[in-house]
């Protein structure tokens, strides 16, 4: 067992975060990994009514009596509906941990937040921004490294640097992240004075993830050198498996096209076409560095199992145990 601050305060077996993604981390996947021991955390923006997030939120509770958690979406243009609306639900539903991400941290929710009980973490690329977070209240930051799949943000800080550099700077629990596949990535950030980690590219090649399985066998085949950055002309860059879409952006971006020709190609219709027939040369999927390190579709719960029994046996191989 790996107990830390981020366990307790969530009440969750394994300080093991599961990353939101989008059209991916939907109620079931949510669910199951609630139910192996980690947060699942659902995808606000994956749903475009009031009435279909509250039927999310109910098909999560229904499947799961463990904690789970909300994302609530800040970047510019994701969502139709007010964040205020997907609060209104989880209040009446009375989800007690909510996720934030975005380029601020949204100082019109954080009232509602504390108002609710709520658990808040915000994810953020560097320590100003997770001050900020703090002062605000949030209870814990989650930052990625450069290595991470999608967004890494516009530093291009690696894991290594950027998680004990946010953790010398506040004071709240911090979730670190970014080319974490195994064990010894999670007895390595934990080393570096995190709380718990987050991981998003390893939980895609689980039994549960509801992506084809034509994509599955592809990143599966996938090596470290398989992902790269696209979408920085936009002042969005992300990490994504180095396809097909992923090239063809990158082209446009080389030649100085403009935004609407970037998203043309890798806009969330064509990803999630890819996702449901598994078309690969559809759309693009996010995907950090340590796709490389996988070799196995297990299920949630054996993964989990696994990354704690390995994290266990690294820290106590340095201890000399």
């Amino acid at each position: 067992m790996l107990k830390t601050k981020i366990t307790e305060m969530l009440g969750i077996e394994y300080p093991i975060i599961g990353g939101t993604m989008m059209s991916i981390t939907n109620a079931d996947f949510v669910a199951a990994i609630s139910n192996a021991g980690g947060l699942g955390i659902l995808a606000s923006a994956i749903y475009k009514s009031k009435e279909a997030f509250t039927n999310a939120v109910d098909r999560v509770m229904e499947l799961t009596s463990k904690p789970f958690a909300v994302n609530i979406n800040l970047f510019p243009g994701m969502g139709l509906i007010d964040n205020n609306v997907y609060l209104d639900v989880m209040l009446e539903k009375g989800i007690k941990i909510v996720e934030t991400s975005g380029h601020f941290a949204p100082e019109d929710l954080c009232s509602r937040f504390k108002k609710g009980r709520m658990r808040w973490m915000h994810k953020c690329v560097s320590a100003r921004y997770a001050l900020k977070a703090q002062s605000l209240g949030a209870d814990a930051v989650t930052v990625v490294g450069y290595e991470n799949g999608g967004a890494t943000g516009k530093l291009d800080i690696g894991t290594m640097v950027l998680v004990p550099t946010v953790v010398d700077a506040v004071t709240i629990p911090v979730i670190g992240g970014g080319g974490i596949s195994d064990g010894r990535g999670l007895a390595a950030v934990l080393s570096l004075g995190a709380e718990g980690i987050i991981m998003g590219s390893r939980l895609l090649l689980t039994k549960e993830c509801p992506i084809h399985s034509n994509v599955k066998q592809a990143l599966l085949n996938a090596t470290e050198l398989d992902t790269r950055l696209i979408m920085r002309s936009i002042g969005a860059p992300h990490r994504v498996w180095n396809n097909v879409a992923a090239e063809k952006c990158a082209k446009i971006e080389a030649a100085g096209g403009d935004f609407d020709a970037v998203i043309n190609v890798i806009s969330g219709e064509k990803s999630r076409e890819m996702y449901e027939k598994g078309d690969l040369k559809a759309g693009i999927i996010s995907c950090g560095q340590g796709i490389g390190l996988i070799n196995e579709i297990p299920t949630v719960k054996e993964l989990f199992d696994r990354l704690i029994d390995q994290a266990n046996n690294t820290i106590q191989r340095f201890s000399g145990n």
